[in-house]
C-alpha cells in the first residue's frame, strides 16, 4: 500500500494545527469525550465481544480514556505544558551586547501509534499515545490492533467525528488496518516524526531497529512489557502474611494476568518462604481459570509455560491446565536464588497470570539480584520503616531499575495524573527519560526551539512579552506569569 497520500495530508494538517491556540485544541479532545461517551452503549459490547474482557472492566476502561482526554484537554488549554523558557536581550552589555533568546517546545509532525492487545479502549485507538500527540499539536496514524478491529474502528468514528464538529482537517487522525508489512511501512515512511507503541519486546524491538535504521532517524516509545518484581522482607511478612499474599495474587491475577504491571515477580526471604508459599497456594485456591483476550495470547502463554516446566531448577506450586487454550490458568513456581541468578531467562515475562517466586538466604545473595535485575517499569517493597532504614543502599540500587518504586500496595492499577511515571529502564521500554501514562507523556510528541532576536510580533503567543496565553514562564531565571 502507498502510504504516500496519507502523510501527505497528515503533514499539511499538521502545518495548521500545530499553530492552533491550545483552547481550541482542548474544546476538540473535550468534544471527543462527549462523543465516545455518547456512544458508550454501541463501544462496550464490540469491545467486550472482541477481547473477552468482562463489561465492567470496558466499563472502566471508557471512563478511563475520557479522563485521560479530559486531563490533556485541561493542560493544553492552560498552556503551561510548553515550558515557555526567556532570557531577555541586553544590546548595552559590555564587552559584547547579550542576544534575546526564547524557547519552548514545539509539536514534531505526523507521529504513527500502534495500538495495544490488552486495552481495547485505553491504550488504543482514542487511548493515551493517540490523546497525548493530538494534544501535543501532532497528527496521528493510528495502526489499528488485530484483535479488536470493529472496536478500533467505532473509536476512529468518533474521533472523524470530533474533528468535523471541530472544523479541523480530516486528516488529523487517520486509520490504518494491516499487519507486519503495513506497520513496517508506516515507520518507514519519510514524514513520520515518531512512534508509540505498547506491546510485545520482540514488537517494540523491531520497530525501534526499523526507525533507527532510516535516513532520518525517528524516536520510538515503546512500552514492552515488565516482571515487575516484589521485594519482601521478613518483619513485614510475620506481621502481614496473610492480607500480603492476598493482595499479590489478587495484583498476579487481575484481567488474568493481562498487564503490563502484572507483578511475575517475587523475592521472599527463606526463612519465610514457606509460610508465604502456603498462604500463596490457599488464595490459588480460589482462583479459577478466565479467557484471555484471543486464542494466539493464550497459546503464546501456555508455550512460556511449557518450555519454564521442562527447566528442573523450578519447583511448581501450582501448575496450569491448557485444556481450554483460551483460559488463562494461574501457575506458580519457586526457585533458589542462585539457580535464578544463574540464567537471565528466569528475568523473562511470561504475559498471563504466571509467577515465580525467587527464595533467597541473605542480604548479600539480595543485593547481587538487584545488581543482575534487568530494567523495570515497577518494583514493590515491602518492607516495616525499620527494615526500610536498613536497606537504604538497595533502595538506591533498586531506583536505578524501574520508573515506579511502590512502598505499599501492589503495582497493578496506574493512576492517570501529573505525577505518574509509566516507563522504565531497558527493556521494559526503549525510552527510560519518557512515560506512556500521564500529564508528562505529552512531552514525547514535542521538541524545544529556540528563537533570537525575533521580532515581537512574529514570536508564538507562549513568548512575548505581554504574555498573552497568561502561562507559568521562566523568564531570567525565575517562574511567573
Amino acid at each position: 500500500m502507498n502510504f504516500d497520500p496519507i502523510f501527505n495530508a497528515a503533514q499539511e494538517a499538521f502545518l495548521f494545527y500545530k499553530n492552533l491556540p491550545g483552547k481550541e485544541k482542548g474544546a476538540f479532545l473535550d468534544t471527543l469525550a462527549e462523543i465516545l461517551e455518547a456512544n458508550r452503549a454501541e463501544i462496550v459490547p464490540l469491545a467486550v465481544k472482541e477481547s473477552n474482557l468482562p463489561e465492567g472492566r470496558i466499563n472502566g476502561e471508557l471512563g478511563r480514556t475520557t479522563g485521560q482526554i479530559r486531563l490533556f484537554a485541561n493542560m493544553v488549554k492552560e498552556g503551561s505544558w510548553v515550558e515557555a523558557t526567556i532570557d531577555p536581550g541586553d544590546p548595552s552589555r559590555s564587552p559584547l551586547p547579550k542576544a534575546d533568546i526564547r524557547r519552548f517546545l514545539t509539536p514534531l509532525g505526523p507521529v504513527i501509534v500502534f495500538g495495544a492487545s490488552n486495552f481495547p479502549l485505553a491504550f488504543s485507538t482514542a487511548g493515551g499515545d493517540t490523546i497525548s500527540a493530538l494534544a501535543a499539536g501532532c497528527p496521528v496514524i493510528y495502526k489499528a490492533h488485530p484483535a479488536h478491529p470493529e472496536t478500533s474502528r467505532k473509536v476512529a468514528e468518533c474521533i472523524h467525528e470530533a474533528i468535523l464538529k471541530a472544523g479541523l482537517p480530516s486528516a488529523l487522525f487517520t486509520h490504518v488496518e494491516g499487519g507486519i508489512t503495513e506497520g513496517q511501512a508506516l515507520v518507514k515512511h519519510p514524514l513520520a516524526k515518531a512512534v508509540a507503541f505498547t506491546g510485545s519486546h520482540l514488537g517494540g524491538m523491531a520497530l525501534f531497529d526499523l526507525a533507527t535504521k532510516r535516513e532520518e532517524p525517528i524516536p520510538v516509545y515503546a512500552e514492552m512489557g515488565s516482571v515487575n518484581p516484589i521485594f519482601t522482607f521478613s518483619k513485614k511478612l510475620e506481621n502481614e502474611l496473610v492480607p500480603l499474599a492476598k493482595a499479590f495474587i489478587g495484583s498476579l491475577t487481575l484481567g488474568v494476568g493481562q498487564f503490563c504491571t502484572n507483578p511475575g515477580l517475587i523475592f521472599v526471604p527463606e526463612s519465610h518462604a514457606k509460610p508465604f508459599e502456603n498462604a500463596i497456594a490457599a488464595e490459588l485456591n480460589d482462583i479459577a481459570s478466565a479467557p484471555m483476550l484471543h486464542p494466539g495470547i493464550a497459546q503464546a502463554y501456555y508455550d512460556s509455560i511449557q518450555y519454564l516446566q521442562s527447566r528442573h531448577e523450578l519447583r511448581w506450586v501450582k501448575v496450569a491446565d491448557p485444556k481450554h487454550l483460551i483460559n488463562g490458568s494461574t501457575a506458580l513456581a519457586e526457585i533458589k536464588a542462585s539457580d535464578w541468578l544463574a540464567d537471565a531467562v528466569f528475568q523473562k515475562e511470561v504475559f498471563g497470570a504466571f509467577a515465580m517466586m525467587v527464595v533467597y538466604k541473605n542480604e548479600d545473595e539480595l543485593l547481587e539480584i538487584t545488581k543482575k535485575l534487568h530494567g523495570q517499569l515497577t518494583i514493590t517493597v515491602w518492607a516495616e520503616a525499620e527494615e526500610l532504614q536498613n536497606q537504604l543502599f538497595l533502595i538506591n540500587l533498586l531506583e536505578e531499575r524501574c520508573g515506579r518504586l511502590l512502598f505499599r500496595g501492589v503495582p497493578t492499577g496506574v493512576e492517570v495524573g501529573f505525577a505518574m511515571q509509566h516507563g522504565g529502564p531497558y527493556p521494559s521500554t526503549t525510552a527510560p527519560n519518557s512515560t506512556s501514562v500521564g500529564a508528562y507523556a505529552i512531552k514525547r510528541f514535542a521538541r524545544p526551539i529556540a528563537f533570537q532576536d525575533m521580532p515581537q510580533d512574529l514570536l508564538p503567543d507562549a513568548l512575548r512579552d505581554d504574555n498573552p496565553l497568561g502561562i507559568w514562564r521562566l523568564v531570567n531565571g525565575k517562574y511567573e506569569k
